[in-house]
């Protein structure tokens, strides 16, 4: 890495958040491979899967055997999502690296996602918090759908705020911040990103964001330019959420990459072997994947070979 040069975490959420929302199931064997692939690839901290009820979520029924399956490095963080108390008792067991906990910007869309009010929601992830630390487990929180709500609408940075400010209280490593449903713009990010950097100077920021209008890419670049140390996105830009409508599209890690680096910000990680994995992954689903870069290639080296064919 050259000295001086700007750089940013890439947080692959593929295999959790990618495969839940996609009506293939793939088997235990075929996760670990697509988990194993984007570590070759350089990704260092992963959502490997989430401890949710099996029925409402078949995609992940295998949780703990795909735990069970991953290799053991130490340099490699496996994330697990949870939005309860039972969710944390199975990480726990299984011995997850890290917990993600979800709490929803609005109580209509947190209800329909986890079955209880925002409020109880963040009352659970401070219990677990302090359950967590005690096992020595990282814990994490990310406030979902912090610009928009499917159901109730807009989402007041006031809202989103005084959420940051109660969950914050459990002592994160890292804090959240999503768009779960694809409809922020990047003055907003950069508005919300500055506001909770106030708010919370000490922790640092994760921004979650989907593509579902067109707007992911232009988004994480403001997150970016904003501060923000991570960013979620999910190879072959598979993915979304179950309980809510239409809201299709993680960013893509494989044009993320691409930006990023011929913006040159350093991700550590090979674009070559993503978009690798994304062909992988389109014959696991029997289908293409929405990554551009798959399909266009990595410019300028897909310029010499039009040259040679022409």
């Amino acid at each position: 890495m050259t000295e001086g040069s700007q750089k940013v975490s890439i947080i692959e959420v593929g295999p959790r958040d990618g495969l839940q929302s996609e009506p293939e199931i793939l088997s235990t064997l075929a996760k670990v491979e697509f988990i194993q692939r984007a570590i070759d690839a350089g990704i260092r901290r992963l959502e490997v899967t989430s401890f949710v009820h099996p029925k409402r979520v078949p995609q992940m029924a295998d949780a703990e055997d795909v735990i069970r399956s991953l290799p053991d490095r130490s340099d490699v963080t496996y994330i697990g999502l949870v939005l309860n108390r039972r969710g944390f008792d199975r990480a726990r067991d299984v011995k997850i690296d890290e917990i993600g906990m979800a709490v929803v910007a609005s109580d209509t869309y947190n209800r329909r996602n986890q079955g209880v009010s925002t409020n109880e929601s963040i009352q659970a992830w401070l219990d677990i918090a302090r359950d967590a630390k005690e096992a020595g487990i990282r814990a994490n929180v990310m406030v979902s759908s912090a610009f928009g709500c499917p159901f109730e609408g807009e989402v007041a940075l006031q809202t989103v705020l005084d959420i940051v400010d109660q969950v914050a209280q459990g002592d994160p490593v890292e804090l959240g911040i999503a768009d779960s449903i694809g409809v922020a713009v990047p003055n907003q990010v950069t508005e919300m990103v500055a506001a909770i950097r106030e708010h919370v100077p000490h922790l640092p920021i994760r921004c979650h964001l989907h593509n579902t209008r067109n707007t992911g890419l232009a988004n994480a670049q403001a997150a970016l330019e904003s501060g923000v140390a991570s960013i979620d996105a999910s190879i072959g830009g598979i993915g979304g959420c179950p309980f809510a409508p239409a809201a299709t599209g993680n960013i893509p890690t494989d044009d993320l990459i691409y930006m990023f680096e011929r913006s040159g910000v350093e991700t550590g990680v090979s674009l070559e072997k993503i978009i690798a994995t994304s062909e992988w992954l389109q014959e696991q689903l029997g289908r293409g994947v929405p990554a551009m870069l798959p399909k266009a290639g990595i410019f300028p080296q897909i310029a010499e070979k039009y040259r040679e064919a022409s």
